[in-house]
């Protein structure tokens, strides 16, 4: 059955590798462009967080995002190199320079390979949908923040270029939609600049774009023990904040394009792509929700989008290097922009008053820790944390005890119902009140509960040593399968009364 169910699945993925090559091949060329010119500056800023020559990161994006192509799990979804894995490199860079970094980035992406293997994809299951309407937001209000250096200190011609690709993007839809509106804005802004010399940044400006191709290597880096216990600390960093940010991407864009994603897949492309990205002299990265908003938004849906962005890329940065330079940033501030308020859920607002109050907590607790730290983990991890402690304390009071006595007191039976585990077993002690009962013969019914954990078991010894302690003949009956396996391992005192099954009522 299992090996069946194997076969079911690659059968399913290999039919939508297929379908991800040719289904929308027009739009996916064109979205794809959009996304290449975008991934500029966002590679450059990333490379200069990290403290590596812009070529890095720029070198990084090519690779990782062509390699994502056919490697990854997740049609749509745009690889590159990011600010989440960016910030974590820095002092590795500094203290042993940045063929430290390629050794590390190697390591991360063998991590994550053996993530994918370990099918570690699933603990995705205990993300919540507060926790990730709280991230999603977070990454909007960050991307927004990004562009703000681009907003300050600049001429009246900036905004005015701003508006005008604002107007393009969200106009021209209404007009024909055979091409992306962003990839018309910035267009149409680059020739207005250049025609008219406007004093704009451009894209030349935020750093300075490779000159030749990118070498093929291994890092130059002594394969010691000692280079191991440099490199893993960074690189499990790395592997682990790649991973989440790249499975809480794909479940965005698997809920954008209404389509699964094959998750476990994914985790072993990342690996590929960002070792293949570290032999070409690249940084690590991972999924982006901001050019994966834009290539979903700009029509693109298939594999065909994600490799268009990285050819598109290279073709830009080692052919029309100085045509690109000359882009300027307004054009790709008004598509951030864009990306940006597409991005933020904006029914979250007023479902901060309609959905649970718990709910609400975990969703802006997740924001306001992202935002305060710029670190997309800590806030998912503060998230999870908090919707756990929420459930276990709505679980541990969905339990009840009765008690029923015969009519001359002899006998006393407990029926309990609900779950028992670690955070309801004192209100379980406290509700069995051992040490108060009268009758001579107890009965506990456990016919409608369920015992979780060792916490169950031994607040259950000790239920019923207080029990006997009082004189009483104690029966435990009714386990389910479950219950009954760690009783039997775990709990102290005779079992030889308990039963399984169904006690008649």
């Amino acid at each position: 059955m299992c090996l069946m169910r194997k076969n079911n699945q690659m059968t399913s993925f290999l039919a939508h590798y297929r379908q991800g090559w040719r289904s929308n091949m027009r739009a996916d060329v064109l979205s794809g462009l959009v996304v290449g010119l975008a991934l500029i500056p966002e590679a450059i800023g990333f490379s200069i967080i990290a403290g590596v020559d812009p070529s890095v990161g720029l070198w990084a994006s090519v690779a990782i995002a062509i390699v994502i192509s056919f490697t990854g799990g997740r049609p749509a979804m745009v690889s590159a190199a990011t600010a989440s894995v960016a910030v974590l490199v820095g002092p590795l860079v500094r203290e042993h320079g940045v063929d430290y970094l390629f050794a590390a980035t190697i390591l991360m992406g063998v991590f994550q390979i053996i993530a994918g293997i370990l099918r570690l994809n699933l603990a995705m299951q205990f993300v919540s949908r507060s926790v990730i309407t709280g991230f999603v937001n977070a990454l909007a209000i960050l991307i927004f923040m990004a562009q703000i250096p681009q907003l300050t200190n600049v001429t009246w011609h900036t905004y005015a270029m701003i508006a005008a690709g604002l107007a393009i993007i969200y106009l021209l839809p209404r007009l024909t939609t055979l091409v992306p509106s962003p990839l018309v804005a910035i267009g149409v802004l680059t020739a207005i600049s250049i025609t008219f010399h406007l004093p704009v940044h451009t894209v030349g400006q935020m750093g300075k774009l490779p000159e030749g191709l990118p070498s093929f290597g291994l890092p130059n880096v002594p394969l010691t023990f000692e280079t191991l216990r440099i490199i893993t600390p960074t690189a499990l960093a790395m592997a682990a904040v790649g991973l989440l940010e790249t499975l809480l991407t794909a479940q965005i864009v698997d809920d954008m394009t209404g389509t699964d994603s094959y998750k476990r897949i994914e985790c072993r492309g990342q690996g590929i792509a960002n070792i293949i990205a570290a032999l070409f002299g690249g940084m690590g990265g991972c999924a982006m929700i901001g050019q994966s908003v834009i290539n979903v938004t700009s029509g693109g849906r298939g594999r065909l989008s994600t490799l268009t962005a990285g050819v598109f890329l290279f073709i830009l940065l080692a052919v029309l290097g100085p045509w690109v330079g000359q882009v300027p940033m307004p054009s790709l501030v008004a598509v951030m922009i864009m990306v940006s308020i597409g991005t933020f859920s904006w029914n979250s607002i007023p479902n901060l008053r309609r959905h649970p109050w718990q709910s609400s907590v975990v969703m802006v607790v997740t924001v306001v820790t992202v935002v305060a730290t710029s670190d997309l983990s800590k806030g998912v991890i503060v998230g999870v944390l908090l919707s756990g402690i929420f459930f276990a304390h709505k679980v541990q009071r969905l339990f009840t005890i009765t008690r029923e006595e015969s009519a001359d007191g002899a006998s006393a039976t407990y029926r309990i119902t609900g779950q028992i585990f670690f955070a309801s077993v004192h209100r379980f002690l406290e509700q069995m009140d051992a040490g108060h009962e009268t009758a001579r013969a107890v009965t506990i019914d456990m016919s409608k509960a369920h015992l979780w954990d060792i916490s169950s078991v031994e607040a259950l010894d000790k239920v019923v040593g207080e029990l006997a302690k009082g004189g009483a003949e104690v029966r435990v009956v009714g386990y389910n399968t479950a219950s009954a396996d760690i009783v039997d391992k775990f709990a102290a005192h005779d079992k030889t009364g308990f039963e399984l099954g169904t006690v008649p009522h």
